[in-house]
């Protein structure tokens, strides 16, 4: 079962008021799934009136009030995870396997912010004059307006309300259009959990106009945004010209640097399971492969064999380990990819093709032999595209990998502790793997630099950028 779609305003669904609207589409059929009702102007004004209204009484709540209902919220997720994942994967693609993965843990995400929210302590400053204290204490920012993709429906909407909220901010949430039942069902159980209506309110429609209507307004005071480098650049002007705080979580083209002490069988085991997940539409995906000589053979083969054992299919088949793209967009993609990496003299180990007559499926790809200034070693592919060349020296490697102005994630994979220490440094981006791909958790900052953005979410930083931190001189 889909979900029923609508527009969430001062605790009111609105299944449609004139907005016009659109399909949602299920990109394993290329079946509707039901019609999505845009939000007119007035609905906007609506949210923004009611999220006005939210933060004065949402404030005012103590934390732990606050974390009270998050918990519960995150707990209704938990129970209803396999209906959530249900509707995710319909609109999205993924394997239910990932797309339950997702939801447990975008509900551990509000969990964590509901704790940490108590934990949002001032501090007192030793004064040089006896007669005066000095306390800096925080205060939540005021009404966010947030913007989310399609690649991961839960999961990003969760970092944004779980943190804007448990910093005592209000929030309207403007989620894809491509995939918006999953955020639907979140809010549900923020209904069903107690939040005062206005706290949270979620809109849909043409994203540009949406945006554009609600960094306008003067009642909202941050904006988060996650998605592409040209729309972050755009939304971040908009905010500059009111003066908003800003968190942008854009795109990257993750290096991946693969040392010749490496093993590199497991290497490849471990990296090639990451590329595929969610059929490489994740925007820390390992995009750009670089394997010292000796043993580039050893890594292609075992890579390349990972990827042809890859099922196909749609998402909720418990034999699929892929699910189609998310959207014929991408198809176009990486067909345009592909096509760019035969020119240049690139090699197809395997893949390299549409699957099927039905659905948006690609073949799990590999390619080699390419050079760097290729389309796909300089462009995000957000796709099943491994495109794998070797380096000989330290330093070429560390020039090359951070050699564009994409900076989000890094991954290397050596088994010399000095070699360890000196990649990770060298490597110029907001969060790098060594010997690990773990590096989005709850408790810890998710965010780039560069053209990957500024600001960050997860962990204490995440919260933070959610607060203002007034200085109190108290004679």
């Amino acid at each position: 079962m889909y979900t029923q779609l609508g527009l969430y305003i001062d605790g009111k669904w609105n299944h449609g008021n004139g907005g016009g609207g659109e399909e949602v589409i299920n990109p394993a059929t290329q079946k509707p799934l039901a019609h999505l009702p845009h939000a007119t102007a007035s609905d906007l004004d609506a949210a923004l009136a009611s999220a006005e209204k939210g933060f004065k009484l949402w404030k005012v709540k103590s934390a732990y009030d606050r974390a009270k209902v998050l918990r519960k919220a995150a707990d209704l997720m938990r129970e209803r995870a396999d209906h959530i994942a249900g509707v995710l994967v319909q609109e999205q693609g993924k394997t239910f396997a990932e797309a339950k993965g997702e939801v447990v843990t975008s509900a551990d995400i509000i969990e964590w912010f509901a704790e940490e929210g108590r934990r949002s302590y001032g501090r007192i400053i030793p004064s040089r004059n006896p007669t005066v204290r000095q306390m800096v204490v925080t205060e939540p920012v005021g009404v966010v307006a947030a913007f989310t993709p399609w690649n991961f429906p839960t999961l990003t909407p969760a970092r944004k309300m779980g943190a804007a909220l448990a910093a005592g901010c209000s929030l309207i949430i403007k989620a894809s259009e491509e995939t918006p039942g999953s955020c639907v069902e979140m809010v549900k159980c923020f209904e069903d959990a107690g939040l005062p209506a206005g706290v949270l309110n979620l809109v849909f429609g043409v994203p540009a106009t949406v945006s554009e209507h609600l960094i306008a307004s003067n009642i909202v005071r941050k904006i988060s945004f996650t998605g592409s480098v040209p729309v972050g650049k755009h939304l971040a002007q908009l905010a500059a010209k009111g003066m908003k705080r800003a968190t942008m979580e854009l795109g990257g083209h993750s290096p991946v640097v693969v040392f010749g002490d490496a093993d590199p069988e497991k290497t490849a085991d471990t990296i090639s399971a990451f590329k595929y997940r969610n059929a490489g539409q994740v925007c820390i995906s390992p995009t750009r492969f670089y394997v010292q000589e000796a043993i580039y053979d050893r890594f292609v083969k075992r890579f390349t064999d990972n990827a042809k054992a890859i099922k196909l299919g749609d998402g909720m088949d418990k034999e699929t380990t892929m699910g189609p793209l998310a959207n014929p967009r991408r198809l176009d993609a990486m067909d345009t990819f592909v096509a760019d990496a035969k020119n240049r003299g690139g090699k197809i180990q395997t893949g390299g093709s549409r699957s099927g007559n039905q659905g948006f499926f690609f073949e799990p790809t590999v390619i080699t032999d390419i050079p760097d200034d290729s389309k796909i070693m300089t462009e995000e592919p957000f796709g099943p595209l491994a495109p794998i060349v070797t380096f000989k020296t330290f330093d070429e490697v560390v020039q090359r990998a951070n050699s564009l102005e994409f900076g989000l994630a890094a991954y290397t994979f050596t088994s010399n502790p000095k070699t360890a220490t000196a990649i990770g440094d060298a490597l110029q981006s907001g969060m790098v793997g060594v010997n690990s791909v773990a590096i989005s958790t709850p408790e810890t900052p998710f965010g780039g630099i560069k053209d990957s953005g500024y600001g960050h979410e997860g962990g204490i930083e995440g919260l933070e950028v959610y607060m203002n931190k007034k200085f109190i001189a108290q004679a």
